[in-house]
C-alpha cells in the first residue's frame, strides 16, 4: 500500500520546502560566487574564523580589561598604558627603559587611544592585520610560482586558505601579542623585495619600492630584530638573478632606510643608559636562556626554556633588571656556558633544533600553580627521569592552557593541521630545488629562522609568524601532485599549453 501524509505532515513539509529551497539556492549562488572571487572569499573566512572566535571566547579568555588576565605579553601593555599616561615608554610609569623593541607597544598605545583598551578592539585590529597578511601571502605565491607552475594563483591561494584556516595562528593572533604585526611587515618586506628583484633597470619604481622596503626592514627591526640575518640572505636570493652591482645597487637603500628608521631609537637608548643599546635589553636574556646547563632537560622534558632562573647568571642583582649591565651579564654566562662546554653544544643544537620544528604545540608542559623550585632541585629531578616545574599563580593566563579545550582538542587539531601541510612542505620544497633561483627566498626565510632561534631559544609560537610562507611550499606540492595525477588520466595538449602564458608577473597595481 502506498504511504500517503496526513494533512498535518503534508502542511508541515510545505512550511519546510520554501526555507530549505531558499537555502539550497542561498548555498549554490554563494558558492558560484566564491569561484568567481576566490580570495575574496578566503579572506571572508578568515574574518568569520577569527570574529567567531573571539566572540565565542570572549569575555571568559580575550577580556583582560576585566578579567586582568592578559593571554600573550602582559609586557605589552604596560608599555602600551604607561606610554599613554606619562609619554614615557618604559615597564615602569616614567621611567625610561629598552627592555622590550618598542614598536608594538607604541602601536598598541594607538589602538588603546583610538578604540579604548579592551581585548575586543585588539582581536578586532589583529584580524585586520591578518586580512592584510594573508592578502600578502597570496601575492608573493603567485609572483614567486609564476615562472614555475601554470597553476600560480592556486599556489597563492591554497597558501592563502591554509593561512586563513590554521587553528594555532587564530588564537594566537587574537591574543595581545606582536604576531600579527610582525608577520603584516615580514609579508610586506617580502613581496616588495620580489617585486624589486623583477625591475630590469634601477629607475624610479624601484627606488620606490626599495624605500619601502627599507621602511618595513626598519621597522621589523624595531619590533622583532630577527629580520637582520634575513636582509644578508636576501642578498644571496638577488644574486641568483642579478649581477652582484644590481645586487648592491637595489638593496644598499634597503640597508641604509632601514638603519634610518632604527637610528633615532639607538639614540634615545644610548642617551638613556649611556652606552650603545641598537634596539632592545632583552638579546642577553634570551641568549642566556637558551644557553645554560638546564635547557636540554627543560625542553626535553616540554618545558619553555623563558622558566630557566638565572640565579648563576652573573653578579648583577635582580634589582637592575632592565639595564645593559644586567643583559651583558645574562649573555657572558651564556657566552661562558657554550666556552666551557664544548662536548654538550651539539647535543644542545639537536634538541633546539627538534622543538623549532615540532608537529606538537611547544611547550606541551606548562608550570602548575606554585612555588618554583630551586633550579638544583629540578635537575635532581630531572635526573630522576621526572622534571616537574611550579612556579605561576593560580590566577596567570598560562593555567587555560593545561584545560581539556587547549591541552587534549587544540593539541591533537594542531598535530593533524600543520602537521599534515608541514608533511607536504617537505615535498614542495624538494621540488622547489629544480627551481632555485625563483624559489630560494622561501627556503631562506625557514632557515633564517631556524637559525636564529637554534641560537636563542625555540617554541612554537617563535616559529608561527613564518608558517605560512612554509605553506607555500605545501600549495606547490598539492598543485603538483594535482597536475601529476591530471597527465597520466589526460595528457595535456601543445594547443592548451601555447594558449597559457605563464611568463610574466602578477600586476602589483
Amino acid at each position: 500500500m502506498r504511504w500517503q501524509p496526513d494533512p498535518t505532515t503534508l502542511a508541515f513539509m510545505r512550511r519546510l520546502a520554501l526555507p530549505f529551497m531558499l537555502a539550497w539556492l542561498g548555498a549554490r549562488r554563494l558558492l558560484a560566487w566564491s569561484l568567481r572571487h576566490p580570495l575574496a572569499a578566503i579572506l571572508i573566512l578568515a574574518a568569520a574564523l577569527r570574529i567567531g572566535a573571539l566572540t565565542a571566547l570572549y569575555p571568559s579568555l580575550f577580556a583582560f580589561e576585566t578579567t586582568g588576565a592578559v593571554h600573550g605579553s602582559e609586557s605589552f601593555d604596560r608599555y602600551a598604558q604607561n606610554l599613554l599616561a606619562t609619554g614615557v615608554y618604559g615597564l615602569q610609569a616614567g621611567i625610561p627603559d629598552a627592555t622590550l623593541p618598542p614598536l608594538y607597544s607604541a602601536f598598541l598605545a594607538a589602538v588603546y587611544a583610538i578604540l579604548g583598551r579592551s581585548g575586543w578592539a585588539v582581536g578586532v585590529v589583529h584580524t585586520l592585520l591578518d586580512l592584510a597578511s594573508i592578502w600578502l601571502l597570496y601575492r608573493i605565491g603567485a609572483a614567486l610560482f609564476v615562472r614555475v607552475t601554470l597553476r600560480w594563483r592556486t599556489v597563492g591561494l591554497i597558501g592563502a586558505l591554509a593561512y586563513a584556516c590554521y587553528p594555532y595562528l587564530i588564537f594566537q593572533n587574537l591574543t595581545l601579542i606582536d604576531t600579527p604585526l610582525f608577520m603584516l611587515i615580514l609579508h610586506g618586506f617580502v613581496y616588495t623585495l620580489i617585486l624589486l628583484r623583477e625591475r630590469m633597470r634601477f629607475d624610479a619604481g624601484s627606488g620606490r619600492r626599495a624605500a619601502l622596503a627599507g621602511l618595513l626592514l626598519g621597522m621589523g627591526m624595531l619590533l622583532r630584530p630577527v629580520l637582520a640575518p634575513l636582509a644578508v640572505l636576501i642578498a644571496l636570493w638577488f644574486l641568483t638573478r642579478r649581477t652582484p652591482a644590481q645586487t648592491i645597487i637595489r638593496l644598499l637603500p634597503v640597508a641604509v632606510i632601514g638603519a634610518l628608521i632604527v637610528l633615532p631609537w639607538s639614540l634615545r637608548n644610548t642617551a638613556v643608559f649611556g652606552v650603545f643599546v641598537p634596539v632592545a635589553l632583552n638579546g642577553g636574556g634570551n641568549l642566556y636562556q637558551g644557553s645554560n646547563p638546564d635547557v636540554v632537560p627543560y625542553l626535553r622534558a616540554g618545558y619553555d626554556a623563558q622558566w630557566i632562573s638565572p640565579e648563576g647568571a652573573g653578579a648583577v642583582p635582580d634589582s637592575e633588571r632592565h639595564t645593559p649591565q644586567r643583559d651583558q651579564a645574562l649573555a657572558d654566562a651564556a657566552w661562558a656556558y657554550l666556552r666551557e662546554n664544548p662536548p654538550a653544544i651539539p647535543e644542545l643544537l639537536w634538541v633546539k633544533f627538534w622543538t623549532h620544528w615540532s608537529i606538537d604545540v611547544f611547550p606541551r608542559q606548562n608550570p602548575k600553580p606554585g612555588e618554583r623550585p630551586p633550579l638544583d632541585q629540578v635537575r635532581r629531578t630531572e635526573r630522576d627521569g621526572q622534571l616537574t616545574l611550579e612556579g605561576v599563580v593560580v590566577s596567570d593566563p598560562v593555567t587555560v592552557y593545561d584545560t581539556p579545550l587547549f591541552d587534549l582538542i587544540g593539541r591533537w587539531l594542531h598535530r593533524l593541521y600543520f602537521g599534515g601541510w608541514f608533511g607536504l612542505a617537505l615535498i614542495g620544497f624538494a621540488l622547489s630545488l629544480r627551481c632555485p633561483r625563483e624559489l630560494a627566498i622561501l627556503g631562506l626565510i625557514q632557515l633564517n629562522m631556524t637559525m636564529v632561534y637554534m641560537f636563542f631559544h625555540p617554541s612554537t609560537r617563535y616559529r608561527a609568524p613564518t608558517d605560512p610562507l612554509l605553506f607555500l611550499f605545501s600549495a606547490y606540492a598539492l598543485v603538483w601532485l594535482w597536475e601529476a595525477w591530471r597527465s597520466r588520466r589526460q595528457p595535456i595538449s601543445l594547443n592548451t599549453l601555447g594558449a597559457t602564458s605563464h611568463t610574466s608577473l602578477p600586476r602589483s597595481g
